[in-house]
């Protein structure tokens, strides 16, 4: 049978059109910027958080003024000035890339101005003490920076604003968690709404270039080192299931927790107080964060890594504490209003939760408990398994948990799905109502009767 493919056509196509090499160099170039920008996002966040934890380890009793009155600040500039940079960044790109979402009202969501912003924000939230994590907030900032493209972009190309923000999201994961295939997957996973943006091999090389800068500058280490999970046979198979029961649990009721405080009615005084006097509310929320840091000894302010490689590392840990402090502390971060992510705090939580049950078990390998307790309770917090999987294998020396992992992943995310709607997709829902309504149609005479 004789091909139809024409090689000279197909070289054309691909070779002498200039808007074919503008739109790919366009593309290649703000996704370098948006791996830059996460980088520097990265190292400005990171000497925020060591300069309180300085103030802290000077005046420990400072906290108890200083976050509540950060906090307050911080929820008074967001609600005033940057309504879209509140929260995770995660459902706002999600809400961008809705049907409904023309493309005059994305800067609603995503824009470089937000993505000014939530650097600023999110950063001082670190500054704060607050307990959240700074990859969330990469996905929308490096979908800002990417959106930006588009203006540079040939008209009628192949590349849409939806495919920009695709990839600027999830280049946002890659280069916030130095991990090229978790951004791959989460844009499959979490963002993905047209084969179009799954088959373009330019927008994967995006996530990928994002990925491998955020490598290069940071090194190839992990966001809380690398795990060594030796000694894996049969017998890790009951804990195993036990620790993705529990995270799933613990995982859902998180996200269940998270959508009540968020966008549930208000049923009780606390969420009353909430919309009645946000800031007011903010500080306390900030007050509370900053006493259950201070009696956690500092281990659940921030995104916890040091206390989570602490474990991993062997060192002592109270069963139960840590794991119930980070996750309060979490949560009233994100009800305080703050642009703060989760997935850092969700990954310490987890890794809690794996070591406390490691004791209760008198399992002898806790690492690898550990390792399943963090993919259980993300994936069951964002339920995103597969990139969750992922993020959390690329922290695992060798390859001997990667069935376990997935299985945990999958495992866990069931159950949260029993528990909870997704996280993600249910904020997204929220965002799009700050879309402008249109306007009714004017009664006709005729139709007044």
């Amino acid at each position: 049978m004789k091909s139809s493919h024409d090689i000279r056509h197909a070289f054309r196509n691909e070779f002498s059109d200039w808007r074919v090499w503008r739109a790919r160099s366009v593309v290649v170039a703000f996704a370098a910027l948006a791996g830059l920008a996460v980088v520097g996002f990265t190292a400005v966040s990171e000497y925020a958080f060591d300069r309180f934890a300085g103030l802290y380890a000077r005046w420990w009793w400072s906290p108890l003024l200083w976050t509540p009155l950060c906090t307050a600040a911080i929820v008074w500039l967001t609600r005033r000035y940057a309504p879209g940079a509140a929260g995770s960044g995660i459902p706002q790109v999600m809400a961008a890339l809705e049907p409904v979402t023309a493309p005059a009202q994305q800067g609603l969501f995503v824009s470089l101005k937000l993505s000014a912003a939530k650097v600023l924000l999110t950063t001082w939230g670190l500054a704060a003490g607050l307990s959240l994590g700074r990859e969330g907030p990469s996905v929308q900032v490096a979908a800002g920076v990417m959106l930006a493209a588009r203006r540079w972009l040939p008209e009628r190309g192949s590349i849409s604003a939806h495919g920009l923000l695709v990839a600027g999201g999830a280049a946002g994961i890659a280069a916030a968690f130095n991990t090229p295939l978790g951004g791959i997957m989460f844009a499959i996973e979490e963002l993905s709404r047209t084969p179009e943006q799954r088959r373009s091999g330019l927008l994967m090389a995006a996530i990928v270039l994002a990925g491998l800068i955020g490598v290069s500058i940071n090194g190839n280490g992990t966001y809380f080192g690398l795990i060594r999970a030796t000694g894996i046979d049969t017998g890790l198979i009951v804990p195993g299931l036990i620790v993705a029961l529990a995270s799933g649990l613990a995982g859902g009721l998180f996200s269940r927790l998270l959508l009540a405080s968020l966008i549930g009615p208000p049923r009780d005084w606390f969420s009353r107080a909430r919309l009645r006097a946000p800031v007011l509310f903010a500080a306390g929320c900030g007050l509370a964060v900053a006493a259950i840091g201070i009696y956690s000894g500092g281990a659940v302010f921030g995104s916890s890594s040091e206390h989570t490689r602490a474990m991993l590392a062997g060192a002592e840990h109270t069963p139960g504490i840590f794991f119930l402090l980070k996750f309060l502390a979490t949560w009233l971060t994100a009800w305080a209003g703050v642009p703060a992510g989760i997935f850092a705090p969700s990954l310490a939580i987890g890794a809690a939760l794996g070591n406390d049950l490691a004791l209760l078990l008198n399992y002898p390998h806790a690492s690898a408990l550990m390792a399943l307790g963090m993919v259980g309770f993300l994936a069951a917090a964002t339920q995103a398994p597969l990139t969750s999987f992922i993020i959390v294998m690329e922290m695992v020396d060798g390859h001997a948990m990667v069935l376990s992992l997935m299985a945990c992943a999958m495992v866990a995310r069931t159950v949260s799905r029993v528990l909870s709607p997704p996280l993600y997709a249910q904020l997204a829902q929220t965002q799009l109502m700050r879309l402008p309504q249109a306007p009714l149609p004017k009664e006709s005479g005729a139709n007044k009767l």
